[in-house]
């Protein structure tokens, strides 16, 4: 009976702590047309991505450049930078660099898609006129971490 009793306690204390420490997420509750994440932080999106290092801030810019191909991911499979946050009216310009093969931008949400391309200097752009936060990715190398995010404020 004694062992029960302790394995007893002994749960009761780490569901304690657990519930003490928590996730450590916050969720922004936002209620954007754009929002396919519900966390600050992207909910893990960039777990994978090589080099994700924070949101770039582009704020107040009419046109902002993202560059498809850039050194990550085990290659020429990344976005740069991988996130980005901008004002509503911004375009968003994805330049192709020439590296990592056929690439293409597709929204998670479906908001936006470009064709398949690979020659560098080939673009595609769209302007986002709603808050919210944009996870987007390339369907070929999606499994490499090839994904970004554009979050969109006032």
């Amino acid at each position: 009976m004694q062992r029960r009793a302790f394995l007893a306690a002994l749960s009761t204390g780490a569901v304690a702590v657990a519930g003490c420490l928590g996730s450590g997420a916050q969720s922004s509750g936002g209620s954007g047309a754009g929002d396919s994440t519900s966390s600050g932080e992207y909910d893990g999106w960039f777990d994978d991505v090589s080099n994700y290092d924070g949101t770039v801030d582009r704020t107040g810019q009419e046109r902002v450049t993202v560059k498809v191909g850039t050194r990550a991911n085990g290659g020429g499979n990344g976005f740069g930078p991988a996130a980005v946050e901008v004002s509503t009216g911004t375009t968003v310009v994805w330049t192709w660099t020439g590296s990592g093969g056929t690439h293409n931008v597709v929204a998670e949400n479906g908001a936006f898609e470009s064709q398949y391309a690979s020659k560098k200097g080939y673009t595609f752009e769209h302007t986002f006129e709603e808050t919210g936060t944009y996870t987007y990715y390339c369907q070929p190398h999606i499994g490499m971490g090839m994904k970004g995010a554009v979050r969109v404020v006032e």
